[in-house]
This record gives C-alpha cells, structure tokens and sequence, in this order.
C-alpha cells in the first residue's frame, strides 16, 4: 500500500528545478536548431530547417514549439523585455522562414530557438536566478 507521500507524488508530479528545465529548453533548441550537420562543411541545421521544408504545416509546427520556450521563459520568471525580445525572434524566424527556399536557408542561419535560450540564460543568471 502507497504512503501519503508517494500517493501525493502521483498525483503532483515533482516541480522540475530550474536548471532541469533550462536543461530541456538547451536540447529542444539544439535539436530544432542544431541537430545535424551536413558532412564535410561544419554547417550545422535542425529539425527546424527540415519541418520548413513542408510549406506551411512545418513552419507552423516550428514556430509553436519556439513559442513554447517563451513561455517556458515566462513561466521561469523572464522579464517582459526579455519576453518581448524572445518573441521577436520567433516572429523573425517564422515570417522570414515561411518564404520558400530563401526561408530554409534563412533556418539554417538564424537559430533563434538557440538564441531565446541564450538570452534566457543570461537574463536569469543576472537576476541570479541559475
């Protein structure tokens, strides 16, 4: 028979720290932005580049998933001049990447979810916050 305690952590799963959920942003924004490499360049691309392939439905999926570490950010106590910078580099990388090719190629080089994480880290560790 489960104790008070372990019938409560089934019901409430335990509160992810800060720094496990900085850890998940990092490899959400590696993988969308820099999971593969295209052999013998260096050139790094993620499955952002890859779902923008897909006209509109990928780009849409994209920019979803971004959106989601904004409000990660938000939920991990950003600022609104953080926040406000982090959506416009959504918005960027979700206007510019809808256009056909010139928006691949634009995925590949702008990485904002790497940048949002960036930016997230830094503004907590001055708030000291990580």
């Amino acid at each position: 028979m489960a104790t008070a305690r372990e019938r409560v952590e089934i019901i409430e799963p335990r509160a992810r720290s800060r720094r496990e959920r900085m850890a998940r942003l990092d490899a959400l924004a590696d993988l969308l932005d820099a999971a593969f490499v295209i052999p013998g360049t260096g050139i790094r691309f993620g499955a952002d580049a890859v779902l923008g392939l897909v006209p509109g439905f990928g780009d849409a999926v994209t920019t979803a998933i971004s959106l989601w570490i904004v409000y990660e950010a938000h939920q991990l106590g950003a600022r609104p001049h953080v926040i406000a910078r982090m959506v416009g580099n959504v918005a960027v990388d979700g206007l510019v990447g809808a256009v056909p090719i010139v928006g691949d190629a634009f995925d590949v080089a702008w990485r904002a979810n790497r940048k949002n994480v960036r930016i997230l880290r830094e503004h907590l560790a001055r708030r000291g916050l990580d």
